[in-house]
């Protein structure tokens, strides 16, 4: 195979956001090799836009590379369980993999803030972070830690607030409550008095329908309706407010990746934003309709109440400053996240907000 400018088979969007990333590759003639990789992922096949997508990202970088690099992606459970992408990558025991670093934060905090935080980002907020902010290079630091490196690949957008058995209108209706819920969003969680339990997406149904928790978020209506979480909760809750952008990574072993040739590291990257973008826009498109679905079968959509969400916010950012005392890595990610949030909701407060409650009210009417 011959290179190629690989920069120009990208789509406009995805050249736009990857120039501070990469630059155009030279036109040189020379056989690049045949490589094979495995993709291990947290992801159930079941889950049709997350791992349809991987799929895509995967079937992408073989046509940008002429079929010289393959990678086949797995799904949960057949190289690794679920939670432990980033180990198999670190090791190697897979090339490369698809999860969210916020599964990880055990490892190091601020991997959190690689996928999403509670009452941070939304989801193109948090890609403007990664990409304009200093955010993924930022994020990339800490993954070099443990002989990976990441890129942003694909986005849930807004997510829900979770299913529950029972209505929940306080925070004192909180306590002792077992409740599915990972990242920073469980140790808020925990501090409103919630016994928060980690478990993969296959384990959710099952573990609601025996009655080993009492509630449970996954992402949005879709893939919710898709888990059949439906059948064994009746209250769906709204908003997701410890997933505002949720953000997924390929993740990436670093010595296989210093041996790839650039052209190869550069298809990665644009299949990377490629999926990112398709990810949103089919979750944005698929959601309205699962979510009238789920109304009409009976699900009761019940918002969070100011009590629930302001104690939620208040203790969130006791957490972020309380971890910024302790790690000095956290501590300089949040801060710099901090001002960029800032920033931006200043501006979305000006060019978005006010739209947006105009023509949705409108809408209404």
């Amino acid at each position: 195979m011959k290179r190629r400018l690989f920069l120009g088979t990208a789509t406009a969007s995805s050249t736009i956001a990857l120039q501070a990333q990469i630059q155009p590759s030279r036109l040189i003639s020379t056989e690049l090799p045949s490589i094979r990789w495995r993709m291990a992922t947290s992801w159930p096949k079941t889950l049709n836009i997350v791992f349809g997508n991987v799929d895509f990202l995967c079937r992408r970088v073989g046509e940008l590379t002429d079929g010289q690099f393959i990678i086949t992606p797995y799904a949960a459970n057949e190289i690794v369980p679920s939670l432990e992408v980033m180990d198999a990558v670190s090791a190697g025991t897979a090339e490369c993999g698809h999860t969210a670093s916020y599964y990880y934060i055990n490892k190091h905090p601020a991997l959190a803030f690689g996928t999403t935080v509670p009452f941070g980002l939304n989801a193109h907020q948090q890609l403007a972070w990664l990409l304009s902010g200093e955010g993924l290079n930022a994020i990339q630091t800490i993954y070099s830690e443990f002989n990976i490196i990441n890129f942003p690949a694909g986005s849930t957008g807004a997510q829900m607030g979770g299913w529950f058995k029972q209505e929940i209108a306080s925070v004192d209706e909180l306590n002792g409550l077992k409740m599915r819920i990972p990242g920073l969003g469980g140790e808020v969680m925990k501090r409103l008095g919630v016994d928060v339990q980690t478990l993969a997406g296959g384990e959710i149904f099952v573990e609601l329908e025996k009655g080993n928790i009492d509630a449970a978020e996954w992402v949005g209506p879709y893939e919710d309706e898709r888990l059949g979480l439906n059948r064994v909760a009746d209250f769906y809750y709204y908003p997701g407010w410890w997933e505002p952008g949720t953000t997924y990574d390929l993740q990436v072993n670093l010595e296989q990746w210093n041996q790839l040739p650039l052209e190869y590291q550069k298809a990665l990257q644009i299949a990377s934003l490629e999926c990112h973008g398709l990810m949103l826009a089919e979750y944005d498109t698929a959601n309205g309709d699962a979510l009238q679905r789920l109304r009409l079968g009976g699900t009761k959509l019940v918002a969070f109440s100011p009590e629930i969400l302001q104690a939620a916010q208040r203790l969130a950012f006791e957490l972020y400053e309380e971890t910024a005392l302790q790690d000095a890595t956290f501590r300089r990610i949040y801060e710099q996240w901090r001002d960029f949030r800032t920033g931006i909701y200043h501006w979305n407060q000006i060019n978005e907000l006010y739209f947006n409650q105009f023509v949705m009210t409108a809408q209404n009417d």
